[in-house]
């Protein structure tokens, strides 16, 4: 329940920084509260978010992937090759999910079967599924989509509500749900507060991980359908550099990057944070590299402030 209860507290000050964000943006710019703009802002976010969900989940089991920006790459190139050889949306839909989901499976053998650990096998795989988006198509672009393939990153639901977004709130209810009320995701927790005791107490750890890097990857080849949809074409530095990004997201919601802790409520607040962030500085004119800095600056101070608030605090607590 304290647990419980400090997240909460996490996931209200995020809230707050949003709030200073949106009253902030609004005072400096006259265009930021334009619901059309806003709803072009949730373009920032709504891609990694959706890799941010599932990412946290296995990161709050134990483990880490540094590949999904990489399984973006390779299966936009899957997709557009198929665009190219004249398959219809679909069935584009299709291979961008498949090749998502065979390069978390791939990921998920080297951990449980291999016995790699994840950041070692996943930066392997980051490496190699780039460099086969590369070798595959060079320098060229595929542009060759149907038009009806257009509509899952440019198209809208209802009003200003992008199908985008729609989707990302479906998935946020979905993960959490999952995490926050099922025995799965009571057994998530476990694997990343204390996996040897996981497996003592006859819980398959293996099966877990395995299908949370599935399911990573699978969501990996979504993030790919959407971002190659509103893009309308493929090339092989696409999502270039997304998976620190989308790292980011789940630290910065107060997923531990040891294990065992965080929520979805607060993977997503994060991810709205930072979207907004972005949008709203880069609507200022502000230069990428102080985005950089101003982002890095935050997610140090996010990592730091759980750590320092426990060694000055945490031995008055235990003597109380």
């Amino acid at each position: 329940m304290q647990r419980f209860k400090s997240l909460l507290r996490w996931e209200s000050m995020l809230a707050l920084v949003l709030v200073i964000e949106f009253v902030s943006f609004a005072s400096l710019s006259p265009y930021f509260l334009d619901v059309w703009t806003l709803s072009d802002a949730t373009f920032n976010f709504t891609e990694r978010a959706v890799i941010a969900l599932p990412l946290a989940l296995l990161i709050i089991a134990g483990e880490i992937d540094i590949s999904v920006a990489a399984i973006i790459a390779l299966s936009s190139v899957a997709m557009g090759l198929a665009a190219a050889a004249g398959i219809q949306t679909p069935g584009l839909v299709a291979i961008g999910l498949g090749t998502g989901l065979a390069a978390g499976m791939v990921n998920g053998a080297l951990v449980t079967l291999g016995r790699v650990p994840s950041i070692v096998a996943t930066i392997g795989t980051m490496t190699l599924f780039r460099g086969l988006a590369y070798a595959v198509l060079g320098d060229r672009v595929l542009k060759e989509y149907p038009e009806s393939f257009s509509v899952f990153g440019q198209g809208y639901a209802a009003g200003p509500l992008s199908i985008e977004l729609s989707l990302l709130i479906v998935l946020a209810v979905v993960f959490g749900l999952f995490l926050h009320v099922t025995r799965w995701g009571r057994t998530i927790y476990a694997l990343g507060a204390n996996p040897t005791a996981a497996k003592w107490s006859g819980v398959p750890v293996d099966r877990y991980r395995f299908a949370l890097f599935a399911v990573t990857g699978l969501c990996s080849g979504l993030a790919a359908v959407l971002l190659t949809s509103r893009l309308g074409s493929t090339r092989p530095s696409i999502a270039q550099g997304w998976e620190l990004e989308i790292i980011s997201m789940v630290i910065l919601g107060g997923v531990s990057v040891w294990g065992g802790k965080g929520t979805i409520p607060g993977v997503l607040l994060a991810a709205v944070v930072l979207g907004f962030v972005n949008f709203g500085l880069g609507l200022l004119n502000v230069p990428g590299i102080v985005m950089s800095i101003i982002v890095g600056a935050l997610l140090i101070t996010v990592v730091a402030i759980p750590v320092i608030a426990e060694r000055w605090w945490g031995p008055a607590r235990r003597l109380s």
